[in-house]
This record gives C-alpha cells, structure tokens and sequence, in this order.
C-alpha cells in the first residue's frame, strides 16, 4: 500500500449531536416526497453558505481539517493546562459527588447529580459512538483511537468549566424549577464580568443566539434525525421495504407511538427526564460495552497485538489518512463532535442540580466526555481493530484508493458479526434506546432555548412539547436532508459563541475552586454519609 503525502479529513455535518448518518428514509415520490423537496431547495443555498462556513477547513502543512474542530480541542487544551488538568486530579472527587457523598437532598435545585449525569449523557451518547467511531477508525486507522481517547480527556475539562458556569448563573424559580444553561451564563455573567454597556448588550445579544441555536437543532437534530435513524433500523432488521415496516403507513404510526413514549417524558419537565434517564443510559450502556466485551473476550489473544497498533498507529509516519496527523485529526474531531465538550448544551441539564455549591457539578460534568468517548467510543473502536474484518480493511483501501467512505454502521455492525451473528437486532435495541433518550434530553433543552424566547409559563411549554411531538412524527415520514445540515450548522456555530464567552468567565470558575477547596478544609462543607470534612486540609492550585 502507497503512503499518502495529503489527505482531506472530511468535514461533512456530523448529523445529530454527533451522529453520523446511517440510513436515511426520505419520502419517495407523492405528496410527501414533493413537500420534501420543496422545503429542501428552500435551505439549501443557505445550508450550504452557513455549512461552508462553520465546516469549512483550514489547512496546515498537506492536512485539511474543519476549524471548528481546533476551535474546541484548543479550548479544552487550554482550560486543562489552566486548571492544573483537574480533571485527572479531581476525578475521585467527582465519583464521590455522584454518588451523593457531598449534597445535602434539600439543597436547591430539582434532580440529583446521578439524574443530571445521565440527563446530560442520554444527549451525547448516539449514533456517533456507533457509526463515527467506524468511519474515525476507517479513514485513520487504529491510530485514531488514541487521538480520540486524547480529546476526550481534554474535553473533560470544557465541561467542567460550562457546567460549573451553567450552575453559577442558573434561576430558580418560585415553583422551584430551574433555568439554566448558555442563555443565563452569556447574558448575566459577561454583564457581570464587563460592567459597561457593551458587556450588557453582548451577553444579550449571545444569549438569544444561543437560545435560537438550541431551539432550532432540538427540532431537527435532537428530534427528526434521530426519529427517522430509529425507523430506518428497525425496517432494515423486519425485512426492508418490502418487510412488516415497509408502508409509509407504518412510518406514520411509529411516528405516533414514538411521539407519545417522548410526550410523555418531556410533559414532566427535568424531573421526568432525569427519572427516565437515570434508568435508561445505565441500561443502554451496559448491553452495549456487554456486547463490546464478548467480541474482546472471544478475540482476548488479539488484546495486546490490537493495542500496539492503537499506540504505533498514533506515531507512526505510515497510516490510513496521511500518517500521525491524519490519525489525530480523524480521532479528535470524532471525539469534539460526539462529547459536544464547549457547545453549551450539556449545561443545561446539569444546571438543574440539587447543589449550593456550582463547583460540584462542574466535577460530576467532566465525568461526561470521560464516559461518552474514553469509554463508549473507545470500545467500539477496539471492538472494530480486534475484530479486524474483512469489511474493515477493504473498506480502508477503498478510501486510500479512491477516497470512498463506507458506511459507519456496516464497519461497526460487521465486527460485532464475527462473534455475534444476531447483532443486528443488538444493535436496534441500542439504536432505539441512543435515539429515545437523545430525543428526551434535546426535548428539554429545546423546552429551556423556547422558554428563553417566548416565556416560560405552563402554557408556552406546552406549545412547544406539542410542537416538539409533531416533528417526531414528521422525522419518521419525512428526512428534511438540508433542514438538518443547517441545524448541525447552527448548533456547532454556538460553539464558537460559547467558548468565547467561556474564557471570559473562565476566572469566576477558578474562584468558584479556591472558594469550595476553602470550605473542605473548614470543614463547611462535609461528607453527607460520615459528617466529616471532605477532604484532607490542602491548597488546591489553579490557574
């Protein structure tokens, strides 16, 4: 095989939170198919202008990667060396918090930190960590697990410093429900932080940017994609088109079903969520690494030989896409796009703590990138290398060849065959349970990013939750392509909002650590289960 001097990663939409795309349903011919395609030609030229900016690649040396992906990793780079990288330091700390070690339960807020984790990962954890992982390891090899494992330990670190923001500038209402999340921390902390006009007018400004941003990917990208990916796999495993599911009708009345299972859950606001989350992503995660596992177990001679080419693949001159730099590029925009580590959406979920101290759940958040990508996206990527089919290597001559992706899930689904011959109905549980509790989680923040805008009383809310449940209906008959582009769009542009408004901030977190080191060493704050301080009497260094 010829060494490649220059290679293109691509810089297609990551569709859905990260989630590259797998079989799409769209409308074929009639009614639907002309509404389709009349609202497609209407996005296009601006999907495709604001795409090809957000997107866009910026080359360095023979390597063209998107910008928006060096965008987040240096943000998370930058924060890590900042603090010192706490998340390594603190990582204890914040097993102990989620296990309910340091809150009192009549603090304020509406769910526990364990609620709130899994709230938060129910949104990241998808597709993404399925397909993309497939296509990451394709196009860089196995040196890709590495870079992707690198960003992910970094992107801890972003979370922990939006999340702790996210808790800092929430609002608790006088029924006791929270709001929190970009559209709070942009708008009051920049005002606090630049106390002038320009801080005001900026922080509002970026504060409804967000809120459209959310709103708009929580209709399309949270919502219609991942209602139309559930459908798509379920039809595959019945037969096809020509199979149980095959008739538009059934489209439709799985739309339905799928809408009132959603309803139902979001109509209970966080609380409703985190009680359905906290039982659904343990579950999904654990069929999935199960799964995982198996594979590993049955191949465990295969273990170390896989690991060394995980390691060499990293650094060595020789690779898939353009050696160690192509390696790095495909695992971390994998990782950036999977954890969503700086886009802002996560806070929103964690803001909703029962806590006093906003500290504790910036540690619960950086648990999030750790589980997403360290160690869901990791698993499927050791699962493809030792597994090492024939799909897979075909697939990644094909792309050195003739630069042809294949497709994620097939890379994926393959792999898991070599052990698991009925994998494919594994992996439409795991589809419908990614894809519900992604729906759950994107419904409440759209419900936040719509309250911002219109108001938050019951009857604005339920407004949107209906309009929330008709999009699910619509994702299943309809695949709006260009609509979801543009939201994959928008959402990753908040990102650059974001961040900016994260490193203005960035000093408020740093005190929000000196203040609750202070109060572990006072003993203020104690261990709930023992009544006694925290943590041995030291000076946390940051900054």
């Amino acid at each position: 095989m010829s060494v490649i001097t220059s290679v293109t990663v691509s810089a297609s939409p990551p569709a859905a939170t990260g989630d590259t795309a797998t079989t799409v349903l769209a409308a074929e011919g009639g009614f639907l198919g002309s509404i389709e395609e009349g609202i497609n030609n209407v996005f296009q030229p601006v999907t495709d202008a604001l795409s090809g900016f957000v997107f866009g690649e910026v080359t360095v040396g023979s390597i063209s990667f998107p910008w928006i992906v060096a965008w987040l990793i240096l943000a998370a780079t930058i924060f890590s060396i900042y603090f010192g990288f706490i998340q390594f330091r603190k990582f204890k700390l914040a097993i102990d918090i989620v296990r309910g070690k340091y809150t009192d339960k009549s603090e304020p807020g509406e769910i526990n930190h364990f609620q709130a984790l899994s709230s938060a990962i129910s949104g990241t954890v998808g597709l993404g960590n399925i397909a993309g992982v497939g296509v990451a390891v394709t196009i860089g090899g196995a040196g890709a697990t590495f870079w992707m494992i690198v960003a992910g330990l970094l992107g801890m670190c972003t979370k922990f410093v939006e999340c702790t923001l996210g808790v800092k500038y929430r609002e608790v209402h006088e029924d006791g429900t929270v709001s929190g999340g970009p559209m709070q921390y942009l708008r009051k902390g920049l005002a606090e932080r630049i106390p002038n006009a320009f801080g005001s007018v900026l922080g509002k400004v970026l504060a409804v940017l967000a809120a459209i941003m959310l709103l708009f990917f929580a209709l399309a990208g949270g919502n219609m994609f991942q209602a139309n990916q559930t459908f798509a796999q379920l039809r595959d495993v019945t037969g096809g088109a020509d199979g149980f599911l095959g008739s538009d009708g059934a489209a439709f009345v799985f739309g339905v079903l799928l809408a009132v299972i959603v309803g139902l859950v979001i109509i209970g606001g966080i609380k409703s969520v985190g009680a359905v989350t906290s039982r659904l992503v343990p579950s999904m995660a654990i069929i999935y690494i199960a799964a995982c596992l198996i594979v590993i177990g049955v191949n465990i001679d295969a273990v170390p030989a896989a690991f060394g080419e995980i390691i060499s693949g990293a650094f060595s001159a020789e690779g898939v896409a353009g050696g160690v730099v192509g390696a790095l590029i495909c695992g971390f925009q994998r990782a950036a796009f999977s954890n969503e580590a700086g886009l802002g959406s996560a806070p929103i979920a964690h803001s909703a703590v029962k806590t006093k101290n906003p500290i504790t759940e910036g540690y619960v958040a950086l648990l999030e990138p750790f589980i997403d990508t360290v160690v869901v996206c990791t698993m499927t990527a050791l699962t493809i290398v030792i597994a090492k089919t024939q799909f897979w290597e075909d697939a990644k001559l094909a792309y050195v060849q003739n630069g042809e992706t294949a497709d994620g899930v097939t890379v994926t689904s393959e792999s898991f065959a070599t052990v698991l011959p009925w994998f494919p109905y594994v992996l439409t549980l795991a589809v419908a349970l990614f894809a519900i509790s992604t729906m759950i989680t994107w419904g409440y923040y759209g419900q936040k990013a719509w309250g911002y805008l219109f108001g938050e009383s019951r009857g604005s809310e339920r407004t949107y939750q209906v309009i929330f449940c008709v999009f699910i209906v619509a994702g299943c008959v309809l695949t709006l392509g260009s609509v979801l582009d543009f939201a994959d769009a928008v959402l990753f542009l908040l990102a650059l909002f974001n961040i900016i408004g994260l490193y203005i901030l960035v000093p408020v977190v740093r005190n929000e650590v000196k203040d609750f080191a202070a109060k572990l060493r006072s003993g203020e704050v104690k261990r709930v289960d023992k009544g006694e301080p925290s943590e041995p009497p030291q000076t946390d260094k940051v900054g």
